[in-house]
């Protein structure tokens, strides 16, 4: 059966509904055996400690940004109508939300992806993040917070097309976007070999960026054949949050599309996955203070994830496997406000001679997702 006649079966808003619960599933499978957090990588990266959570980062962002760029290449998808090229775009909101987002994944000890898989797996500090995530996306989407992220959308923008393009600006076409994905591919390979990094966690990360790379060809496949208008995107966690929280606050009936798929795969996925691993673990605050500073984590990354135009995944890897200049802003923003905040709050600072001992902010080592 051909994708039209599955459309023609299932319906349009069912078939994209199903498309992101499939994708939603294969990467919550992935990311929960290939530990997949950017906050991880940042830590690791800025505290020299190790390459293992890097190199699964960097196979996931090459793997994305390489299969992405071969499907445009190959005529198969088109990224042109994609809101993260197409729209206006805020280079002051991808900066200051890059850098909040990047405070917050920190402070709650990872990013919201990371929250939903290991939600799935028994953690309720997760459980309780990502919730206070959703209503912080929601509440600057279209809350109380709404007026502030505008204001500061507003202070620098930036015409959508190819001024937010950056192959078209450098004139490097979507086969240097290939080449370029295989350098990152190169410097996985180099990080997982001095970290011994086992089969499962280099297959598991670069699962996570096809998934990313397969729904944009999906999305954008099944809206060539719909009457309706099915956007092409690919994977993101702050808006497909505050949707998903909205569809169970509001009375039933409510129109279903991709990212109401997406999350509740994602859930899944990993319950699956950590079943099958044995990893299914009920976990919980020990202190208040830990809980504070989950909390806040939270808001920092629901603020800033709605500011900047995407999460961790959303701005940090789908927006970048497309070079959307924002994206990219949002991702150096990322990796500079965490490793600011990893320094100042949990980086360890033992006497001399003395072992380094975990940051007495949180349950557990600052390395640890």
């Amino acid at each position: 059966m051909d994708l039209n006649s599955l459309i023609e079966l299932l319906g349009e808003k069912t078939s994209i509904t199903l498309t992101g619960l499939t994708i939603g599933l294969f990467f919550g499978i992935f990311a929960q055996r290939s530990r997949f957090c950017l906050r991880s990588a940042v830590v690791e990266f800025w505290n020299r400690q190790g390459t293992t959570k890097l190199a699964v980062w960097l196979f996931a962002f090459s793997a994305a940004m390489i299969a992405t760029q071969l499907f445009i290449t190959l005529g198969w998808l088109d990224v042109a109508q994609a809101r993260q090229l197409s729209a206006t775009g805020s280079l002051s909101g991808a900066l200051l939300g890059g850098l909040l987002f990047g405070i917050g994944m920190i402070l709650a000890r990872g990013c919201s992806s990371r929250m939903l898989v290991l939600a799935a797996n028994g953690n309720l500090r997760a459980l309780l993040t990502g919730l206070i995530f959703a209503v912080a996306a929601q509440a600057s989407l279209s809350g109380v917070l709404s007026p502030v992220r505008t204001w500061l959308s507003s202070l620098w923008t930036i015409e959508g097309g190819a001024s937010r393009d950056l192959l078209a600006t450098f004139h490097l076409g979507h086969l240097g976007g290939v080449v370029f994905g295989l350098i990152w591919l190169g410097a996985a390979l180099h990080f997982a070999r001095r970290a011994n990094l086992s089969l499962r966690e280099q297959l598991g990360g670069s699962g996570v960026g096809l998934t990313i790379a397969l729904a944009w060809l999906l999305t954008y496949q099944i809206g060539t054949q719909s009457f309706e208008i099915i956007p092409v995107q690919s994977l993101s966690f702050t808006g497909p949050s505050a949707d998903t929280l909205m569809l169970v606050l509001s009375p039933p009936g409510q129109p279903w599309d991709f990212n109401i798929g997406l999350v509740p795969g994602v859930v899944l996925g990993s319950f699956l996955a950590a079943l099958w691993g044995r990893e299914l673990k009920l976990e919980g605050f020990k202190d208040g203070l830990s809980m504070r500073r989950y909390i806040i984590g939270a808001l920092c990354m629901g603020f800033g994830g709605m500011l900047a135009g995407g999460c961790a995944v959303g701005a940090g890897v789908s927006g970048a496997s497309v070079f959307a200049l924002t994206a990219w802003i949002s991702l150096i923003g990322m990796w500079a406000g965490a490793g600011l905040t990893n320094a100042l709050v949990d980086r360890p600072t033992p006497e001399p001679g003395a072992a380094t001992t975990p940051s007495a902010t949180g349950e557990q080592p600052a390395t640890q997702p």
